[in-house]
């Protein structure tokens, strides 16, 4: 008797093996996290290194991702880290931009038309696969969303 081979093996043929490389690269990512070595996204923000900018203001800068996983994926950073490399750094104190990151989020949907549907994503920590210490958010829409995402 033959083999079944899962549904999904057979949509995302390399998943798992993306999975992994992605699993690794936030490892490896997680051993400087709180260097204070500049990230990429600094770079991004002092103009170092090009980006496509969806949004900007004073406190945020949005940007499309160079490896998208939707037709509409932006990421939006502060523009400003003080502390906060990931998520589970929050404090009290960041309440301000952590909201002003999430209303950015929806100006980003606006402006790309995908308010009817769209996804807020952050990674935190290595097991969250965060692959850049600098909080960020992720917009992800065009398409129909799936649940659970991953």
């Amino acid at each position: 008797m033959a083999a079944t081979v899962p549904f999904n093996f057979l949509r995302f043929p390399f998943s798992t093996n993306a999975a992994n490389n992605e699993e690794a690269a936030a490892k490896t990512a997680a051993v400087n996290a709180d260097s204070g070595a500049p990230t990429i996204f600094d770079k991004i923000i002092n103009k170092e290194i090009p980006s496509s900018v969806v949004y900007e203001d004073e406190k945020v800068l949005a940007f499309r991702d160079i490896n998208p996983e939707a037709p509409v994926h932006v990421l939006i950073i502060p523009k400003f880290r003080d502390g906060l490399t990931e998520l589970a750094k929050a404090e009290a104190r960041h309440g301000e931009i952590l909201g002003q990151l999430l209303y950015a989020a929806k100006i980003v949907a606006e402006k790309e038309g995908i308010l009817d549907g769209f996804r807020v994503v952050i990674n935190s920590g290595p097991a969250g696969c965060q692959s850049v210490y600098h909080l960020h958010l992720h917009v992800l829409g065009g398409r129909q969303m799936k649940w659970p995402p991953g």
